[in-house]
């Protein structure tokens, strides 16, 4: 198993920098005096000794990875970085295996999807957790790591590979993937601090303005209070958390570029950024005249109020709430969960197919029309200025392919297992898009503690393949891949 050998140093690595995000929830339980403290001592030591382990009986075979071996590493860091971030959910709040496993799944994958209650009620230190989890995972924790790994002797480009989402992965913002890694982190972190202390100025106190920085900038959606953001009845905080949402649905690497260059041309030619903002806003404004005329709310500037926050909420696959919108007419929820399957951006913290897949498919339907026409026309398809090579459209057409499947079984496989066609629907779409919560049963006022531990299950796996982009993880399962 040289593959596992050749892998094993990083993932030791991996589990040590792992390890050091246990300092914030031991800080702010020493401060609040919330009874946590030997729970999340106990859980780092279990991250270091696993790791140090590792690394010690395998230092010796560090190489560059190969393809493959960067596919199987990414998998393992996702499906093993839950197991061990499930260990102070799983004896802080007493959950099963099953449920502090999908929880921390939920977080590392930025779904936000919870079966958690009484969050207000909480030890403050178990919320942080839950939310730093979104912000390592709202960025990918493999974008992190790859900007340190050439200090240990180990290559990161065929990682990074397998971690950034979106078709055009070959696109660097600098010469080196390590500095790319390090410049989308600081644009990461800064807006980070700029949230938090708008929140803050908002009325939000220290620990809520934390928490919400981080699940609003990595499009997470976790709160530390049952009714989400609507427990603050704030527009001013709801205004905070649309602006950060919709920054943190574009492209990081435009927000560098526009950093690093001191320019805002890059957003002008960021083909994606006029469909994603065109496609909220003509949402925004149908939801609200649609739920005017239906009379959901008697004034139009407070279905303006629910449906702007709601919408951007949703389609930016972040998951807060302030109002239960699976009471809206079928028509607002439905398209909420639409929009939450396409309109975030490549290289954002969103999840889904992402607006640059959904432009090419698109444009590849009128081309056919037009190969129909024409069938000796040259008909290249560009996106912006740039013509898309051919390989990129049918990599996006399988991924599409593959993404389409993936929701047909994932929804067979729960409703085969006993759950209405509604929750099991959208709960797979919530899941494989990262979106957070679904309709019906586990929609915004209710959660996922009403599946049984096999429907668990299925909306854990979906959560990993839509973080994960699918094929990087269904190649796996390929004879192919583990022929040599």
């Amino acid at each position: 198993m040289a593959w596992l050998i050749a892998i094993s140093p990083v993932l030791g690595i991996i589990a040590m920098a792992m390890s050091a995000s246990h300092l914030l929830p031991v800080f702010t339980s020493l401060v609040l005096n919330d009874g946590t403290t030997v729970l999340f001592v106990s859980s780092m030591l279990v991250n270091f000794i696993f790791g140090l382990a590792l690394w010690l009986a395998t230092r010796h075979h560090r190489r560059e990875l190969h393809i493959r071996e960067g596919i199987l590493l990414i998998t393992l860091v996702w499906v093993g970085g839950a197991l061990f971030a499930c260990v102070p959910l799983l004896w802080g709040l007493g959950l099963s295996f099953t449920d502090a496993y999908f929880e921390s799944m939920s977080a590392l994958t930025a779904t936000g999807a919870t079966l958690v209650a009484g969050l207000d009620r909480l030890p403050p230190s178990l919320n942080v957790w839950r939310a730093e989890l979104q912000w390592i995972g709202g960025m990918g924790v493999i974008v992190l790591v790859v900007a340190i790994l050439p200090m240990v002797g180990v290559g990161g480009r065929q990682i990074s590979k397998a971690e950034i989402p979106g078709p055009m992965k070959d696109d660097q913002m600098t010469p080196r993937v390590t500095q790319t890694a390090k410049g989308l982190w600081i644009i990461y972190f800064a807006l980070t601090l700029a949230c938090f202390a708008c929140y803050r100025l908002a009325g939000m106190s220290w620990l809520d303005a934390l928490i919400h920085s981080f699940t609003t900038l990595s499009l997470g959606g976790f709160s530390s209070h049952d009714a989400s953001l609507g427990f603050f009845n704030s527009l001013a905080i709801e205004a905070v958390a649309m602006v950060f949402m919709t920054l943190a649905g574009i492209n990081f690497a435009t927000h560098f570029m526009a950093w690093r260059q001191k320019s805002l041309v890059s957003y002008r030619r960021d083909s994606e950024l006029p469909y994603f903002l065109a496609v909220l806003a003509v949402s925004v404004l149908g939801i609200t005249a649609f739920l005017w005329t239906k009379g959901t709310y008697p004034e139009p500037l407070t279905a303006l109020r629910y449906a702007a926050f709601n919408t951007i909420s949703v389609a930016t696959n972040t998951g807060y709430a302030t109002t239960d919108y699976a009471q809206w007419p079928v028509f607002a929820p439905l398209w909420l969960m639409f929009l939450g399957t396409f309109v975030a951006c490549s290289g954002s913290a969103g999840g889904g197919v992402k607006m640059i897949r959904a432009m090419i498919l698109y444009r590849q339907v009128f081309r056919e029309f037009n190969k129909l026409s024409h069938p000796n026309a040259i008909d290249p398809l560009k996106i912006g200025r740039q013509v898309v090579a051919n390989q990129v459209v049918f990599s996006v057409l399988a991924f599409f392919f593959a993404w389409l499947a993936t929701l047909v079984s994932m929804t067979l496989l729960l409703t085969l297992s006993g759950l209405d066609a509604i929750t099991a629907f959208s709960a797979i779409v919530a899941s494989l898009n990262n979106i957070g919560p679904g309709l019906d049963h586990v929609g915004p006022a209710g959660n996922f503690s009403v599946l049984s531990d096999f429907q668990t299950w299925v909306c854990s796996i979906t959560m990993v393949l839509g973080r994960l982009e699918l094929l990087t993880v269904l190649v796996i399962l390929t004879p192919a891949f583990w022929r040599k």
